[in-house]
Order: C-alpha cells, then structure tokens, then sequence
C-alpha cells in the first residue's frame, strides 16, 4: 500500500524534541525520508533519526544554526545529495524568551528573530531551487497563538511570529507558477516540555480558558503539517491555519 509521501524528502528544522519531532515523526511515517535538524543537541536528533530507521523509515540527522546561510546551504546540499532533492520544508526551530520590554536588550530581540523569521527567509531562500527543480513542493512554518492574542514579556517572540505568517503569505503568491505551497500552522497551549527560558505558559492559555478546556498535542499539530504538506492540502497556500482548541478565533 503507497503511503501519501512515499517518495518525497522533506527537511524539519528544530525536530529534536516537542512539536518538531512529532513532525518529523509524521512526516516520515507518511513515507517521506526525513531530514531531522537542530542546532546544537545531537543526541535528541540522533534519537529521532533512530526512531525513523526503528520503523522502517529513512531519515538523516543534521546540526545548523537556520540563522546562519552557509550552515543552511551546506545542510540542504548535503541532503539533496544523500536522499536525491528536496519537496518538503518544515520551518519550526525558535526560541522563547520571556522578557519585559523596558529590560530587553537588543541582543535578545535580534536573536529571537534571527532564528524563527530570519531563519525562515533563510531556508525558503536556499530550499526554493530544489523544489523548483522536482516540479513543485510545500513550505510550512509554525508560528503560534501569542502573535495573535499578545502576550505580555513576548513582544520579540510575538514580532517574529507575526513577521513568519507575512513571510508565508508572500511566498504563496511568489512561489505559486512553481506549484509550491507555503503555509503557516499556528498552535495554541500545547502539552510539550517547556525550557527553563520559556517560563510558565500564559494564564490566558490555562484548561479553564481553552474552550476545549484541555491543551493540545504535539501529535495533532503534525497532523495539521501532515495535511498542508500532502496531496489533500495541495489547494492550500498563503494560510495561517490555527490549531488552539478555540483559544483564538479568526
């Protein structure tokens, strides 16, 4: 029985752990080879690459900073010469801070951006000719409900959320005559483990004020990338597509 990917090669960045491993984990169920990244904890990717393999999948582990062109170039090269091109690219890896306005320093700012949005540019930019060159492709982003609700000590994170949905949606457009989609999923609260920087999640995301009155998983947000990378979201381009359990709505 084929699989909805079985052929495709797609590229998950920051897939060590959380939502991004349950993407790749997804992805490379539905039968695509897998190229799981992240930027500095090799044993958690090793652990997903082996996860994939364990299955009967195929996946290959990369560490690059996305905020950096030349580790980029070097990690989609590397890829399209280990798995044959490139037809699928998952944006996810950021960073979260929680930091006032008046005590964050322009350091912090220009370093939650230079991962999640400029990251972003940065792999759009060097992944586009390999899609181009398969005859079309996908591009999602993860972006979040914070850049829609405002969250207070998050002004960074929430500039560099809503700057990815604005990338996207100019890509649709851009990259539309090469039948290449480009999306974002946004969650809301979900169930992941949060780093020390990170800090607590916003009261305003609680179970009591979710209407669902529950988080969400990891599983159900791959499900979403599942969906706008395979046939069935082919229709779909230039899309912000929240999955918060009725937390924001559009």
């Amino acid at each position: 029985m084929t699989r909805p990917l079985d052929g495709k090669v797609a590229l998950a960045t920051g897939a060590g752990k959380n939502i991004g491993r349950a993407i790749a984990l997804g992805l490379a169920q539905d039968g695509a080879s897998v190229v799981v990244n992240g930027r500095s904890d090799r044993a958690a990717i090793d652990a997903v690459v082996g996860e994939i393999t364990a299955a009967g999948g195929k996946a290959m582990g990369y560490i690059a900073d996305v905020a950096d062109p030349r580790s980029v170039e070097q990690m989609i090269a590397a890829a399209v010469d280990a798995l044959g091109g490139l037809d699928i690219v998952v944006s996810n890896a950021g960073l979260r801070r929680q930091t006032a306005l008046l005590e964050m320093s322009y350091a912090e700012w220009r370093e939650i951006l230079s991962v999640a949005l400029d990251g972003a540019f940065i792999l759009a930019k060097a992944a586009a000719p390999h899609l181009i060159r398969r005859g079309g492709g996908a591009i999602v982003a993860l972006s979040g409900v914070s850049a829609h609700v405002g969250t207070p000590n998050r002004c960074h994170v929430c500039a560099s959320k809503a700057g990815l949905e604005g990338l996207m949606r100019a890509l649709a457009i851009e990259l539309a005559p090469h039948r290449i989609t480009s999306n974002c999923v946004a969650p809301g609260a979900i169930d992941t483990v949060r780093g020390a920087a990170a800090g607590v999640l916003p009261g305003t995301l609680t179970d009591r004020t979710i209407p669902l009155q529950r988080k969400g998983t990891v599983e159900e947000i791959a499900a979403m990338v599942r969906l706008l990378v395979g046939p069935d979201g082919g229709y779909i381009t230039g899309q912000t597509i929240h999955v918060n359990g009725g937390a924001f709505l559009t």
